[in-house]
């Protein structure tokens, strides 16, 4: 994977996270920096973690799938890139104010982040430092939920759609790429 591929890998894996963090910030009466950044810690690092369980899922499947793992990447990479658009078009403008908790923050962070587990899963059937990407996958997340958590209070309603609609396409065109390198079409 080019360092340009795992760039945009990384943002679109951020962008539910983005998404939700964003409604996090407008949960908060005024979110302050350090919240901000504890928010997205704990996003960046349930992000971080879940592509290594997918790509150890995927590569103890890979055995048996290895003459067309590249479509299984692709296949897996459009799922989610479809989901994550579809999400962002059924989004709501009002954003629902309630307690924050950081067992709901967890679990919020690990509903954004199953996505990453299914990409983590088809990265195991291209050639990839999982380490590396998982690390750029859980700093982008941290940044963008980070980010989104401050942006959040002015914002809220305005944007979080567009972050899932954006990540969606951007996966999608990175599954197209798997194949193109894997058949050589191009």
């Amino acid at each position: 994977m080019t360092p340009v591929a795992l760039l945009f890998l990384a943002v679109s894996m951020s962008a539910d996270a983005f998404a939700a963090s964003i409604s996090k910030g407008a949960e908060l009466s005024k979110p302050r920096f350090h919240h901000a950044i504890g928010i997205g810690l704990v996003f960046g690092i349930i992000e971080a973690m879940t592509p290594v369980l997918g790509w150890v899922a995927g590569k103890a499947s890979q055995q048996y799938v290895e003459a067309w793992d590249h479509w299984v990447a692709f296949t897996l990479l459009t799922v989610i890139g479809l989901h994550m658009i579809h999400e962002g078009l059924k989004k709501e403008d009002k954003v629902a104010h309630r307690k924050q908790t950081l067992w709901l923050l967890i679990l919020t962070a690990t509903a954004t982040s199953l996505d990453a587990m299914a990409v983590g899963a088809s990265l195991a059937f291209i050639d990839v430092n999982i380490i590396t990407t998982s690390l750029a996958i859980g700093l982008a997340t941290t940044v963008m939920a980070s980010m989104g958590t401050l942006l959040g209070h002015s914002l809220g309603k305005y944007v979080g759609h567009w972050a899932e609609l954006i990540g969606g396409v951007v996966l999608m065109g990175i599954g197209v790429m798997v194949v193109v390198e894997h058949t050589g079409v191009l």
